[in-house]
């Protein structure tokens, strides 16, 4: 029998939870490239066009415009996160948000049969584009604006939540701090799980990413299906 949490001010999909495990994941994800596959961070693109920018400034145009690769894939992920969601949501099975996480879990799978001795730059991409749907597609854990990919937002919102509670005693800025040094907890500790196992199962030890990929697939579908069956067509905060 189906139940509703029409009542409910948020969504699984936007519960702390969900974020932690996110966080948990692109820690891994993180790690997995930076020690594995070419000592590169794929979650985010600032450094991508950091040294795009200095290679072409020493006159190294083809080495330069190669990272026009990486930046084109993580623009059409973001631009297939937000293109795709209404069709998904007409078919009135599955919120887009839980298709996501089915995706990147597949993604992560069919990365763990690529062997190390492949171009770097394949995973690169993929990953790439798997995190750009990502960040693109979970904004806000209940109702605090929220990066799961990357860390920059949330160091930078415990140093908010830190001088607001010094100079206003505002109260309400330690649960908000917390919640960001939280994040930021959660992604480290992934990164240093993912560090630890790379020597001994390299390729293979992105799997041990999808430990919390799946705990949250299994909680999304379960939402989806049965608490918020009714709740399909109603979009997560932030959007």
């Amino acid at each position: 029998m189906k139940t509703s949490k029409k009542d409910s001010k948020y969504l699984v999909c936007e519960s702390k939870t969900t974020y932690i495990l996110l966080m948990f994941s692109a820690g891994m994800m993180g790690a997995y490239t930076f020690n594995l596959r070419g000592e590169v961070f794929c979650n985010a693109q600032t450094a991508n066009f950091v040294i795009m920018a200095v290679t072409l400034g020493k006159g190294e145009i083809a080495k330069g415009l190669y990272y026009l690769i990486p930046i084109s894939a993580y623009f059409l992920g973001t631009f297939i996160s937000e293109v795709i969601p209404t069709p998904i949501k007409k078919i009135g099975f599955l919120r887009w948000d839980t298709c996501l996480i089915a995706i990147e879990a597949a993604v992560l799978f069919a990365i763990g049969f690529i062997p190390l001795s492949i171009p770097d730059q394949i995973v690169q991409v993929a990953i790439n584009f798997i995190a750009s749907m990502q960040y693109n597609t979970f904004r806000q854990a209940e109702g605090v604006p929220m990066a799961t990919t990357f860390c920059t937002n949330h160091l930078r919102q415990v140093g908010v939540a830190c001088a607001k509670i010094i100079r206003k005693k505002d109260r309400s800025a330690v649960s908000r701090g917390l919640i960001h040094a939280g994040m930021l907890a959660s992604f480290t500790l992934g990164a240093i799980i993912l560090t630890f196992f790379a020597d001994i199962l390299q390729e293979k030890s992105i799997w041990l990413a999808l430990v919390p990929e799946l705990l949250l697939l299994c909680r999304l579908v379960h939402a989806d299906l049965y608490e918020e069956h009714d709740l399909l067509m109603r979009k997560p905060s932030g959007h």
